[in-house]
């Protein structure tokens, strides 16, 4: 299959005019099979930069949402409204879970910040299931990522609220987007939650697949200390990765060393960026 991934939404936003940057993540698939949208940012800018690019979102077939926080799923009601009409919005069944980031002594929440209900009046047709599963001939999504590797932790900031109190959040409903193509696998997180490489190396598994064309997205590497970054660049670097794009919550310090260890591989990914495989 033949993708192009362009994307609408990240932290940063240079050399493309009319666009915004925003504190958040969402990228416009073409693929063969059609048009999808991965995660909506934090909200009130997709619709500009779609527009601004060029990206034509009346052309989805489906809306996938990576993970539940506001970050990702912020700008959902905003492209249901320009959409005006029923469509598949494709999730982990942990989308409307409430979770919270612990920072300072406080509790933010950090969900989604709509209703089901209300999403649902205005046209979104939610699909949700923690299995890696095929919704079109040669795109996948991984589902809930199983943690194999000894590292990759997650982050202790992120909670969720229970009777006995705040306890980690697993984050179970992490997924990416898996699409094949003739160079390998084309691999777009969200935030890989579950760890880069427990995701790369659970889409190479499920798919049979040994080589990877594409990575783009975040990795939440600069958030988790300097001993899960060195050991992920480590295990990264033994795969077949031909081209590594990050940005969102890789952070600029995490970003900078994976630019020093892929070289030309690597893409620092912005609003507008492009990815072809």
């Amino acid at each position: 299959m033949k993708v192009k991934a362009t994307v609408l939404i990240d932290n940063y936003a240079f050399g493309s005019h009319g666009v915004f940057a925003q504190h958040g993540w969402a990228v416009f698939l073409e693929t063969d099979q059609g048009n999808y949208l991965l995660d909506t940012g934090a909200g009130k800018i997709i619709v500009n930069n779609a527009q601004a690019l060029g990206v034509d979102l009346d052309s989805i077939l489906g809306i996938i949402l990576s993970h539940h926080h506001h970050d990702h799923t912020g700008g959902l009601l905003e492209v249901l409204e320009h959409l005006r009409r029923p469509i598949p919005v494709y999730a982990h069944p942990g989308l409307f879970k409430d979770s919270f980031m612990r920072k300072d002594g406080e509790f933010r929440h950090s969900g989604i910040p709509f209703r089901r209900e209300v999403l649902e009046t205005k046209g979104a047709c939610f699909d949700l299931d923690a299995a890696f599963r095929e919704i079109a001939p040669g795109l996948w999504l991984t589902g809930a990522v199983p943690r194999t590797t000894s590292y990759e932790l997650g982050e202790p900031r992120q909670v969720i609220r229970q009777e006995e109190g705040f306890i980690q959040d697993p984050l179970e409903e992490d997924l990416s987007v898996v699409i094949r193509t003739e160079g390998g696998l084309f691999v777009v997180l969200g935030c890989a939650h579950a760890g880069i490489v427990n995701t790369l190396r659970y889409a190479m598994e499920r798919t049979g697949e040994t080589r990877i064309h594409t990575v783009c997205g975040g990795t939440h590497l600069g958030l988790l200390g300097e001993t899960q970054r060195e050991e992920s660049i480590r295990d990264l670097k033994a795969l077949s990765i031909g081209c590594l794009g990050v940005s969102h919550c890789t952070g600029m310090q995490a970003a900078l060393r994976m630019a020093q260890e892929f070289g030309e591989r690597f893409v620092f990914c912005k609003v507008g960026a492009v990815f072809a495989g």
